[in-house]
């Protein structure tokens, strides 16, 4: 299993790309800013997009993509799969003929060329070799993690949350963790800010990394533009090398 971070940013700027994570060539785990990094090519190799909640720094690459690819898609309808809240919002906020067309209709409804899947938490989905399982996270919207368990290894992507128990205790039902991607938005002095969004900031990732069982690989994400350096250091600082950390960017590459 091929993972690469093609946006990992709490916002956007030069090289800076909102979350969207490609496992293998085929499937996104969201789909943010970063998918922009991709070549047509590439975007036309794309089947199946996990999305973790309705947030649009998480989704406002899959209209455009859609839109791009629609051609190619007359015979194989895009597949997006996300929670019941989130899709009702995709449907009435921007597939909706007035913000961005309703590609669940074209080029009719027979054949789409998008297709919206409800998924809801505790739900696994088959793709070729893969098992993608949505799991309950806490954040300001309905919002997943997920978890991709392929040839034996296990990754995990946190999507957006704060504090909770959940994420925590499904992995550690896992007999393993290779590899985690967990956002970090905010510095510790803005712990107050972080708690209202429900983000984590490094002390409160560092509460709940105490509650994973696994030693794994964490690659912190979707920090504030401006503030990685310092987030990251205050992340180290706090987890106190009980888990090995690395400070995701565009294009990184993991072979998990």
């Amino acid at each position: 299993m091929k993972l690469r971070v093609l946006g990992c940013s709490g916002g956007i700027g030069q090289g800076l790309h909102t979350s969207s994570y490609m496992i293998d060539d085929d499937i996104l785990l969201d789909a943010g800013t970063g998918v922009g990094e991709l070549s047509l090519e590439e975007m036309h190799r794309l089947k199946h997009i996990f999305i973790t909640h309705s947030h649009m720094d998480h989704v406002l690459s899959i209209p455009l993509l859609v839109d791009t690819l629609f051609a190619d898609l007359l015979e194989q309808p895009l597949l997006v799969y996300a929670r019941t809240e989130t899709i009702k919002i995709l449907k009435e906020h921007v597939f909706n003929w007035q913000l961005w067309p309703d590609f669940t209709e074209l080029p009719n409804k027979e054949n789409p060329s998008l297709k919206l899947v409800e998924m809801n938490p505790g739900d696994v989905v088959d793709v070729g070799e893969r098992c993608i399982e949505m799991v309950n996270v806490n954040h300001t919207v309905p919002a997943s993690a997920y978890i991709v368990e392929s040839e034996g290894k296990v990754f995990a992507y946190s999507g957006d949350t704060t504090t909770n128990d959940n994420l925590w205790n499904r992995l550690n039902q896992y007999p393993r963790l290779d590899f985690m991607v967990v956002e970090t938005a905010f510095s510790e002095e803005e712990i107050e800010l972080a708690r209202l969004a429900k983000h984590y900031c490094p002390s409160l990732l560092a509460q709940d990394l105490k509650k994973l069982n696994h030693k794994a690989k964490i690659g912190v994400s979707h920090l504030k533009p401006g503030d990685e350096a310092h987030i990251f250091r205050q992340c180290n600082d706090q987890v106190k090398g009980e888990h090995e950390l690395c400070h995701l960017v565009t294009d990184d590459c993991f072979q998990i």
